[in-house]
């Protein structure tokens, strides 16, 4: 957990200030689990974000940190972030599990508790 707070942090720092974004928002969530959830421009910009600066490095991580992890990606007409009840229903519908080399249980499962917030 002290190894991911500086890099969720500046994923977030970068996020904001990255070419194409719409908005950015994240919960803390109970168990150790955090949500984030982005809007962009267009994929193509959503893309190189991802694969840049801190967020590029937390994700190579991801996989000996993390005993869960999933992501969701979906297209919708207006900028607005949806709330936190709207992403976890498209996680559950459309999204997937990231590749984790420790996975617990409910990560093999695909089980993704709702967020606590509304």
């Amino acid at each position: 957990m002290p190894r991911l707070l500086p890099f969720s942090l500046r994923s977030t720092w970068q996020a904001k200030r990255a070419p194409g974004n719409l908005g950015v928002k994240l919960l803390q969530d109970r168990n150790l689990a955090f949500w984030t959830c982005t809007a962009w421009t267009d994929e193509g910009a959503m893309r190189r974000f991802m694969r840049a600066d801190a967020h590029g490095q937390a994700m190579t991580k991801l996989m000996d940190w993390c005993s869960e992890a999933s992501v969701v990606h979906w297209q919708q007409d207006q900028p607005d972030l949806p709330d936190w009840q709207e992403a976890h229903r498209r996680m559950i519908a459309e999204g997937r599990p990231s590749k984790v080399n420790h996975p617990s249980a409910a990560h093999q499962a695909f089980q993704v508790d709702p967020p606590r917030r509304a």
